[in-house]
């Protein structure tokens, strides 16, 4: 096995989002991790520096990371492609903050790769890049992203012009083999 073949991601620069409370935990650390071992330089961002605390299926306390950019002092620029993970609380809380939203915006626009999983999508509508797109989700978010233009499809994973997305954390070893695939061909 080539260098390049265990490391495809060895000249990647990836973000990964976490809000700062109530981001679903193996959302967020198996695609770090996916990402990671495949050879990427993995930055956690967020609306604030210091520990965020996530959950486990959304309603229990987990463990606390690290976020170490915030949205305002980084640009589409910075990255390869970007990650973001649901929760409903987690989700719900990004999808508030306008740096976050638009560093999303600015990326899909540049044309680079995003996976966004479970509740993650509800970032993807309010950057308004859903129009046009097929997508999945977890499943109660249907509605939204019809009504944002997008098709909704129940499948475990779809890839979309280089938007990745999953409906919830049973689809996370589908959802880590695409990214790690798509963000090394995209």
């Amino acid at each position: 096995m080539s260098e390049s073949d265990s490391q495809p991601l060895a000249d990647t620069v990836v973000g990964i989002f976490l809000a700062p409370a109530g981001s679903e935990e193996v959302e967020f650390t198996q695609p770090k991790a996916a990402v990671a071992d495949a050879g990427a330089t993995v930055d956690v961002l967020g609306s604030e520096t210091g520990e965020a605390r996530t959950v486990n299926n959304d309603l229990e306390e987990s463990d606390a990371y690290e976020v170490e950019k915030t949205f305002d002092e980084v640009s589409a620029d910075d990255y390869d492609a970007l990650i973001v993970p649901g929760g409903t609380v987690g989700a719900d809380t990004l999808r508030t903050d306008e740096d976050g939203v638009e560093l999303l915006r600015q990326h899909v626009a540049d044309g680079k790769p995003a996976g966004v999983i479970c509740h993650g999508p509800w970032t993807l509508i309010e950057a308004d890049v859903v129009d046009g797109r097929t997508l999945t989700s977890y499943h109660s978010l249907q509605t939204d992203v019809r009504n944002a233009g997008g098709e909704w499809v129940d499948e475990e994973v779809v890839v979309d012009d280089g938007l990745v997305t999953s409906r919830n954390p049973d689809d996370l070893e589908a959802f880590c083999e695409t990214i790690v695939d798509e963000f090394g061909s995209g």
